[in-house]
């Protein structure tokens, strides 16, 4: 594999950073690539600047394009500019640096944050001792924070690029089927379970900014509590029960299908948690419906992920092996749906 950055571009980066901060000299004493971002490519900076506000050494993230994405992925200085109103806002997110658009300088554009401690491999965090003895707290704890979230609600002036559609949830599903007709190949089941979504459409009726991605997998815990909030790149304005639905839907519990609230822990104290955070009463059976949208969403993007290797637009075994997800995925589509049909949803 190639080195993460060329000495051309971390000279660059070097002179760059230090204009930005103020600093007098900043090194780069090492680049290496981090584990997991498949759609993004993150690589794991130590610097130590001298001079300046900043001055000291720090353990960064470079965050920016990998060789190919997903066409519902938001471009880096969106993203940087999602942390920087979520971190105003209370939620826990690694701490934005800066951000740079022009390509000229490292290939693509890009953004560095602040590196947090902790663990949130999911696989790992399902079989960890202090996760399990927290399980209903840290259910909590994360209701509580979504709610964070879901306090941001439009008009927000610093997030000029978001904006919904008449009807977001008609427009997702809509967005959904588009990506499965270009794919060119019939996906029977997952086509089935986008009609059914159009069949029933509950919602809140609400429009607050989203996550979009808030689930075990992208939450960085230490010690069996919540440090930080990661990869904002599928933000956007929607039905603050997406990201309900996102957490609680089985493809993210890594296993552990019993603890329902991603494999920590269990619904309700989330659910509860969450209301009484945000002051709304959450439709047990709408977010059933959501959950299902969840597991389509998710089949649908390991399709686009596969169908990156298989373009030959960047060849990866990380992203050839996620179509193996989609026939358990397809599984618990027609379990959602048989849930739903008893529920009466």
């Amino acid at each position: 594999m190639s080195e993460p950055l060329t000495p051309e571009e971390r000279g660059r980066l070097e002179g760059w950073l230090a204009r930005t901060l103020g600093a007098a000299a900043v090194r780069i004493e090492s680049v290496r690539r981090l584990a997991g971002g498949a759609i993004q490519d993150n690589l794991g900076l130590v610097v130590t600047i001298e001079g300046g506000p900043r001055a000291g050494r720090h353990e960064l993230v470079l965050r920016r394009d990998a060789p190919s994405t997903v066409a519902v992925s938001r471009p880096r200085l969106e993203e940087f500019a999602l942390l920087e109103v979520a971190r105003r806002a209370g939620v826990p997110v690694p701490e934005p640096w800066c951000a740079h658009a022009d390509p000229g300088l490292l290939g693509k554009p890009f953004y560095l944050m602040a590196r947090v401690g902790g663990e949130a491999r999911g696989a790992r965090l399902v079989k960890d001792p202090a996760v399990l003895a927290r399980g209903p707290e840290l259910a909590a704890e994360l209701g509580r924070v979504l709610a964070r979230i879901h306090a941001l609600r439009p008009p927000l002036p610093n997030l000029p690029f978001l904006s919904a559609p008449a009807d977001p949830l008609a427009a997702r599903i809509a967005e959904l089927r588009a990506h499965l007709d270009g794919l060119g190949e019939a996906q029977p089941v997952l086509e089935w379970g986008l009609r059914r979504l159009e069949r029933a459409r509950p919602g809140s009726g609400e429009l607050t900014l989203v996550h979009g991605d808030f689930r075990t997998g992208n939450l960085m815990l230490r010690d069996g509590r919540l440090v930080a909030v990661l990869d904002w790149e599928f933000a956007c304005l929607a039905d603050p029960l997406e990201d309900l639905g996102w957490m609680l839907a089985k493809c993210w519990r890594f296993g552990a299908v019993e603890r329902e609230c991603g494999g920590l822990g269990p619904r309700e104290p989330f659910l509860e948690a969450y209301e009484a955070a945000s002051g709304r009463r959450v439709d047990r059976r709408a977010v059933r419906w959501f959950e299902l949208l969840a597991t389509l969403r998710w089949a649908v993007v390991a399709l686009l992920q596969a169908d990156r290797h298989e373009s030959g637009r960047e060849r990866s075994l990380e992203l050839a092996l996620t179509a193996h997800l989609v026939p358990q995925l397809e599984a618990d589509v027609l379990d959602y749906l048989v849930l739903l049909e008893g529920e009466g949803g």
